[in-house]
C-alpha cells in the first residue's frame, strides 16, 4: 500500500492529468477506480473526502486534496524533480495560463455532470451533446494554438524541451477530443506536442485504455 491513493475514473481528463503528473514523477500510488456513470462519485465515501463529488481526489498523508491543479501543484512543491514549472516567475505564470486554457476554459462547459444536465433538462441527444463538445473544445484549442504556434517559448513541448504541467492538460484534453470526433487538422502544434506526449511512456502510461478499470 503506498502514502498515495488516487481516486479517478480512467476516462475523465482530469484524473489522466494527475495520473500522468504521477507517473512522470515515478510516485506509486494506489488506484482507487470510481465510475462516474453508476454515479459511485456521490456515494457518501467519496463525498466525505471530496464534498464537490467530482474526480480526481488524491488522498495523502495529510489528507484528501480534490481539484487536479492543485493536486499537480502539490505535488510538484513536495516532490519538485522533475519540475511541472519553470524556475523563472514569466515561465511559471506563461505555463499555468496555457493549462488554464484547458483546465478553466474547456473543460468546464464539457464534462459529464454538464453533458447529463443538457440531455436531461434540455432533451439534447447524443449528437447535440457531441456538437456542444466540439464548440467549446474547438474555441479552446483555437486560442492554444495560436499562442503555441507564435510564442517562442513553445519547444518540443508547450514550454521548452521539457514535459511541464501545461503539456499534462493538453495532453489529456486531445484524448478526450477524439471521443466526440474533435477535427484536430487545424491544430498542427498542438498536435506534435500532443504526439511527443504520447512518445513519453510514464504519460501514455496514463491514458484511459491502460487503466484498470477501463471497459
Amino acid at each position: 500500500m503506498s502514502d498515495l491513493a488516487l481516486h479517478n475514473y480512467f476516462r475523465s481528463s482530469t484524473s489522466v492529468r494527475v495520473r500522468a503528473g504521477l507517473n512522470l514523477k515515478g510516485l506509486a500510488y494506489d488506484y482507487v477506480p470510481l465510475s462516474l456513470l453508476k454515479g459511485e462519485h456521490a456515494h457518501a465515501e467519496h463525498m466525505a473526502l471530496n464534498p464537490s463529488g467530482l474526480v480526481p481526489t488524491l488522498v495523502t498523508p495529510q489528507g484528501p486534496l480534490p481539484q487536479s491543479l492543485a493536486i499537480l501543484e502539490w505535488l510538484d512543491e513536495v516532490h519538485p524533480e522533475p519540475p511541472l514549472l519553470p524556475a523563472d516567475a514569466w515561465g511559471r505564470a506563461r505555463v499555468r495560463s496555457l493549462a488554464h486554457i484547458v483546465a478553466l476554459d474547456i473543460h468546464p462547459l464539457n464534462n459529464l455532470r454538464i453533458l447529463k444536465h443538457l440531455e436531461a433538462e434540455y432533451g439534447v441527444d447524443a449528437a447535440g451533446k457531441a456538437a456542444w463538445f466540439r464548440k467549446w473544445a474547438e474555441a479552446g484549442m483555437t486560442a492554444l494554438e495560436a499562442r503555441l504556434a507564435s510564442e517562442s517559448e513553445t519547444g518540443a513541448f508547450c514550454h521548452g524541451d521539457a514535459v511541464g504541467l501545461a503539456d499534462l492538460c493538453l495532453y489529456a484534453q486531445v484524448l478526450n477530443n477524439a471521443r466526440f470526433d474533435v477535427d484536430m487538422s487545424a491544430y498542427p502544434t498542438i498536435s506534435r506536442i500532443h504526439d511527443n506526449c504520447m512518445n513519453v511512456k510514464v504519460l501514455a502510461d496514463a491514458a484511459p485504455a491502460n487503466q484498470p478499470d477501463a471497459v
